[in-house]
């Protein structure tokens, strides 16, 4: 599948967090446990080398949005795939001494309904390992290649989210399971604020069971795609799919990383929002990042739509009314979206 197809999804879902009692960031009552931070310390700082430190296999499996019933929606015919190694075991090392420095959990760290310990919007200088890598081409075209479309970063901001628990601390935001049942969600089922999400393993999960994603089918059955291993990834289309994280049981941690994504041409149809992470978010930071990404997007399509107008023109063409007012209603739509989610 070429990476530059693309699918206009049918109507974008709504994103709702169950739960959410506040939108605005919390810092963790808890600290990060000592032993993680001794233990993520490295001798050598290194720079990412895709050489050195990328290390793809392609996933056995890439799930589609037909097989799901899901066809037709989304950015992509691609829905989840099973984990794939991507990232080599001193790569790894690198991002977690990154994330358990001090200037990462002095400024970075939040908590929220869905975990006690998430770090996010690290920043190329405090973490310029992981942003490099999330930003090198190398990396991108892997991603890219199992989601079926060429994507980038959805912002720096969004650049590994991290999600810590240790010991069994993540917080499930829904009844508690009853005592017969043998599968218990980690998250409560939702969708996610952007349309697509790595997911990358951080932590050794050997002698750790669980911690499958549910994805919910259009016939409402539930499919598990396994959990993954260290330097392993799963790449979902999470905008568009309901799907929940199991937990995981065994092991003295879990760490994850979470990077999100969007379609790198501004043609396609673009339904980020910012329901999920507003919460747990530096709001001056985010809303600056995502309104200069979509004022960009905006640019190029009006630049774009200018190019082939004076084209129009020279060539003495009738002016097309109906396809400069669909233009301009999604145009129209694209910025009314974004006064949404700009909340005080």
């Amino acid at each position: 599948m070429s990476a530059t197809q693309v699918i206009t999804p049918t109507a974008a879902p709504k994103v709702q967090h169950v739960g959410q009692v506040t939108w605005r960031a919390t810092r963790p009552t808890e600290p990060i446990p000592q032993f993680l931070i001794d233990e993520a310390k490295v001798e050598t700082k290194q720079s990412f080398d895709a050489k050195q430190h990328l290390r793809y296999e392609p996933p056995s499996k890439i799930y589609t949005m037909k097989e799901i019933g899901l066809e037709g929606q989304g950015i992509s015919p691609v829905a989840v795939t099973a984990p794939f190694q991507l990232f080599t075991e001193e790569a790894i090392k690198q991002m977690r001494a990154e994330i358990f420095s001090k200037p990462v959990l002095d400024n970075c760290l939040y908590m929220s309904e869905f975990v006690k310990s998430t770090v996010r919007g690290m920043g190329s200088a405090r973490a310029p390992f992981t942003c490099d890598a999330w930003n090198s081409p190398e990396v991108l075209a892997k991603v890219s290649e199992v989601a079926g479309i060429e994507l980038v970063p959805a912002m720096d901001y969004e650049i590994a989210a991290i999600n810590i628990s240790v010991n069994d601390q993540t917080i499930p935001i829904f009844n508690a399971p009853k005592p017969d049942e043998d599968e218990f969600p980690a998250f409560a089922w939702h969708r996610d604020s952007y349309p697509f999400v790595c997911v990358t393993m951080l932590s050794d999960c050997v002698g750790m069971t669980g911690g499958e994603t549910a994805l919910k089918t259009a016939w409402g059955e539930i499919m598990k795609v396994r959990g993954p291993a260290m330097g392993t990834a799963v790449v979902m289309q999470g905008r568009y799919i309901e799907h929940q994280a199991l937990k995981a049981f065994g092991g003295r941690e879990r760490i994850s990383m979470v990077t999100s994504f969007r379609a790198k041409s501004p043609h396609v149809i673009d339904e980020c929002v910012l329901t999920g992470v507003r919460p747990i978010s530096n709001l001056s930071e985010l809303y600056s990042q995502y309104t200069q990404y979509r004022l960009e997007v905006l640019e190029e399509r009006i630049r774009d739509r200018l190019k082939k107008e004076q084209r129009s023109a020279l060539a003495k063409r009738d002016f097309d009314i109906a396809g400069a007012r669909a233009f301009l209603t999604q145009q129209k739509e694209f910025i009314e979206s974004m006064i949404e989610e700009l909340i005080e």
